[in-house]
């Protein structure tokens, strides 16, 4: 019976002591470690060695394992956040800005990137059930990532590169399933043909 992870909140350090480690280096390993082995499976030795900090210095920064998984929750969604808006931009109107989401989904489910996973949909499928503080970041990532996309419905519709008949909201809940998908697949290392896989999506805006 899979045990749920312990909740606790990163302990404060105490005023007027410099920390010796950049947290946002130290996160970024800590982030693979979790992408590649999941939760339960990564070890504070495991995080030692990736984060390149001691184990005491962990314990301080952090004060347990489950107080680093947040924080690097935290940090992998922000990032990804900004890497799809990022993707977005380069998009003329509301449809091809979803295009070019579709294909950043795509190119980040692919190679070695793609084989690490998505540490959103692992934590979906590992912790939500039972840890509900994971489980509450979990459900507000995908409803952001799912307004976002209804928003370039939305712009599209506003521009008139989508037909109006376009339900924004149920379209978007079905392509957070799609770019999900696309994570699972990828870290299970099927080869994804993204051209052709965005082609078919994309007429979901049809």
């Amino acid at each position: 019976m899979q045990k749920t992870a312990r909740r606790s909140r990163p302990a404060a350090r105490p005023p007027g002591r410099p920390r010796e480690f950049d947290m946002d280096t130290a996160l970024d390993r800590a982030v693979r470690v979790f992408r590649e082995r999941g939760y339960h499976a990564t070890s504070i030795g495991e995080l030692s060695a990736a984060m390149r900090l001691a184990t005491g210095s962990i314990y301080k920064a952090f004060r347990d394992k489950h107080a680093v998984f947040l924080a690097a929750f935290e940090r992998y969604a922000a990032l990804r956040q900004e890497q799809t808006r990022s993707a977005a931009a380069r998009g003329a109107n509301g449809r091809e800005r979803i295009r070019h989401v579709l294909l950043s989904y795509v190119e980040h489910s692919q190679g070695s990137e793609g084989r690490r996973g998505c540490l959103v949909v692992g934590s979906a499928v590992e912790l939500a059930a039972v840890d509900p503080v994971v489980g509450a970041r979990v459900n507000a990532q995908l409803e952001r990532n799912e307004s976002f996309i209804a928003g370039l419905i939305r712009e599209g519709q506003a521009d008139g590169s989508i037909p109006r008949h376009v339900a924004a909201d149920d379209t978007a809940r079905l392509m957070i399933c799609i770019t999900q998908g696309l994570r699972v697949v990828g870290k299970a290392r099927v080869p994804l043909e993204g051209g052709r896989l965005v082609g078919v999506a994309m007429k979901l805006l049809a």
